[in-house]
């Protein structure tokens, strides 16, 4: 995906983080796409949900394979404003999603590149193409912003 069309779809993963933000959430938000539509979005929905699984890519996630009739999601591209974790890397390797574009890099918890280089792992079935540092900055501040004032 070229660098205008990635940038188009993180304002609107943005736009899902910012959800989460007004909803008192880590601002981390997500779309899926196929053939270039969204099929899926999210947004982190842990606290108010009492779920440690809902992360914005995987209700992404879920949200899309519910439209699609389909837990596997082949030629789909992720797009999220943070580096996704272990939880949501591997519930991406077991839908097949082809790519993911994400913003900010996770230093503490990454795992497509900050630690574990989950997307192209040799024991694992499934690669997953990656493209960082889309619209690196708005999604860093957006997570800086908030737990500065928290504290």
């Amino acid at each position: 995906m070229d660098r205008a069309k990635a940038e188009m779809w993180m304002r609107e993963a943005l736009d899902e983080a910012r959800r989460a933000e007004a909803e008192g959430e880590v601002p981390v938000g997500a779309v899926l796409l196929i053939n270039e539509k969204i099929v899926g979005r999210g947004h982190n929905h842990s606290i108010r949900a009492h779920d440690p699984s809902s992360h914005a890519e995987i209700l992404a996630l879920r949200h899309a394979a519910h439209n699609m009739r389909n837990y596997r999601l082949p030629g789909s591209v992720l797009v999220v404003t943070i580096e996704p974790c272990v939880m949501c890397t591997g519930a991406m390797i077991h839908a097949r999603v082809e790519e993911v574009i994400y913003g900010a890099p996770d230093p503490k918890g990454g795992a497509l590149d900050s630690h574990f280089h989950l997307g192209d792992a040799d024991p694992l079935n499934h690669k997953i193409e990656v493209i960082s540092g889309i619209l690196e900055e708005e999604c860093s501040a957006l997570l800086r912003e908030f737990f500065e004032a928290r504290r």
